[in-house]
């Protein structure tokens, strides 16, 4: 059988391979078997993660990825929904979605894929791009204060909100394990390069 890796249709080098990792081995040391869980996607680069995961999966709609997640929970609340992002997107254009999410508290698990810029666009700044950084929409310098999407889901009345780092592998699945088994909704921002269009 060919590996997941010798199938990935990121950019070499992108660091989602590494969240991905996170996330299957999670759900391993969890006990949490294919046919118990379902990991819903979106589009642009963080769509695909859904495909590199065994279990059911849905790449949804642009933007629709936790409404999507929220029908499959209500609909099926035995399973455990996985709901991912990335920054660009959900703390931007569907930052409804995103609150809206945090106070229903459904048990869904949230990972957003933080890169603090649009990568699949070639490097716009996005929601989360720090204030100093240069980028094709800001080339003197970001000027707009970063999205703080913990803070903002904590006002929410979101109960799991953490952070984590793609690179540092073994924190990052024990967050992951946490949030999975929270009993209501979690978010976690998990931190990464982009090695193609992240500059800073």
């Amino acid at each position: 059988m060919r590996s997941w890796l010798n199938n990935i249709q990121w950019c070499p080098g992108c660091w989602d391979t590494l969240i991905i990792g996170a996330i299957k081995k999670a759900f391993a040391e969890l006990g949490i078997e294919s046919h118990n869980r379902v990991v819903v996607s979106g589009v642009w680069c963080s769509w695909k993660a859904s495909q590199y995961i065994d279990g059911y999966a849905a790449e949804t709609l642009h933007g629709r990825t936790l409404p999507f997640a929220t029908w499959v929970k209500l609909a099926q609340p035995e399973l455990t929904v996985m709901a991912m992002w990335w920054d660009w997107d959900w703390y931007g254009i569907w930052v409804g979605h995103f609150i809206h999410a945090c106070k229903r508290d459904l048990n869904i698990t949230y990972l957003v894929f933080d890169n603090e810029t649009y990568a699949l666009t070639t490097g716009q700044a996005s929601p989360t791009t720090p204030v100093w950084a240069k980028t094709k929409t800001t080339p003197n310098w970001n000027t707009s204060i970063p999205f703080d999407p913990i803070w903002v889901a904590k006002q929410a009345w979101c109960k799991f909100a953490k952070t984590a780092e793609s690179w540092k592998f073994a924190e990052l699945k024990e967050t992951i394990k946490e949030a999975i088994q929270h009993d209501g909704f979690s978010l976690v921002n998990i931190y990464q390069a982009c090695p193609s269009f992240k500059r800073w």
